[in-house]
């Protein structure tokens, strides 16, 4: 195992595959949630900002990171919506909101916005879970106000919203009651979850540091797992960022390659079809660029490396770039610029592309 420490002092990066977004007014606010993952909300005559939410707070559901993506070429405020927790029944997942998701947030200059799922349905495929569940509008508008006027940097926005996690916490527990006494559907202990939110809200560093220890951990699982359409040759490492706060950040690295001074940070994307991976997968894909193409002071076993930042997509063997669509010809085309701007390569099935 490769175990990877690295800095980062500032992000600098220029997005050139989000997509356009569509304005909506405050007013249309829950319209917006129902009809777009990304959007720009336009707060009053003078102040818009851009706008994503999370399904989930674990972030490997629903693409999130692509979400956020799709916001970052707004030069306004980039806002996204995370819920603190979400409860599909007792026979489905429960997730809650992480630190490491928030200070990610903070690091590309995010601003969080914690909320709560207010309502939801019984399911029709499976009785025992609930689905369709929608934000509280007016907490969400409320937090949106305070935002118009809040001069400080995401960072510390960030760290507020922690403050107020007690309180979230305990109405989307209450929201939860409700809606099992609505639609019958049995959700998960209400003791763990209240044991859980009293102890990440003791004060910010024990949260940080519970939710940091998760995080290694699910690192770690990472690290020696390969999911079965994943094709990789190279080691696997686990990567520690520490940002001039003190703050970390961990992740893994799907390959790494070491030559001389030089290590190489390999995000990969696969497909067993014969086309490219998803846009979505190569969005994601591309929030892990902006990251290792900002590292500095990178280190291994105490040693100094040079890092360069590979994107890899890999398809099955009868893909064949000639016979690409115009639409696919299109995300290449972006996808070259992109990386020729930030100055990462993409490799397609071993061959350099840039």
């Amino acid at each position: 195992m490769i175990n990877i420490h690295a800095q980062i002092n500032g992000i600098r990066y220029s997005p050139g595959m989000c997509r356009n977004l569509n304005v909506f007014g405050l007013r249309e606010l829950r319209r917006a949630l129902s009809k777009e993952a990304t959007f720009i909300l336009r707060l009053d005559e003078r102040n818009q900002v851009a706008m994503s939410w999370w399904v989930s707070a674990k972030r490997t559901r629903s693409y999130p990171y692509v979400r956020v993506y799709d916001s970052l070429n707004f030069v306004g405020k980039k806002v996204t919506v995370i819920p603190i927790l979400k409860d599909e029944g007792k026979r489905g997942d429960r997730d809650f909101l992480q630190w490491d998701t928030v200070s990610l947030m903070s690091l590309l200059g995010v601003y969080v916005i914690i909320s709560y799922y207010k309502t939801a349905e019984k399911s029709l495929r499976n009785p025992e879970k609930i689905t369709h569940q929608r934000f509280d509008i007016e907490q969400i508008k409320s937090e949106l106000k305070k935002l118009v006027v809040y001069q400080s940097d995401a960072l510390h926005w960030n760290v507020e919203q922690i403050d107020k996690i007690e309180a979230v916490g305990e109405k989307a527990l209450k929201s939860y009651e409700m809606i099992s006494e609505r639609t019958g559907v049995e959700m998960h202990s209400r003791i763990l979850a209240e044991r859980r939110i009293k102890e990440l809200m003791k004060n910010k560093e024990r949260f940080m540091s519970v939710s940091r220890d998760l995080a290694r951990k699910a690192q770690k699982r990472e690290s020696i797992t390969l999911q079965p359409k994943e094709r990789i040759k190279g080691a696997k490492a686990t990567l520690t960022i520490k940002n001039y706060l003190g703050g970390c950040y961990y992740f893994t690295c799907d390959e790494v390659e070491l030559k001389k001074k030089q290590v190489y940070l390999i995000e990969a994307k696969n497909t067993r079809e014969d086309k490219l991976p998803s846009l979505n997968d190569i969005k994601d894909g591309l929030l892990k660029m902006i990251l290792f193409t900002n590292l500095e002071e990178v280190r291994i076993n105490d040693k100094h490396y040079q890092s360069l930042a590979i994107l890899k997509l890999t398809t099955s063997k009868r893909f064949d770039m000639s016979k690409l669509s115009e639409s696919q010809k299109k995300v290449l085309n972006l996808l070259k610029k992109e990386a020729q701007l930030n100055r990462f390569r993409v490799i397609i099935n071993k061959k350099r592309f840039v």
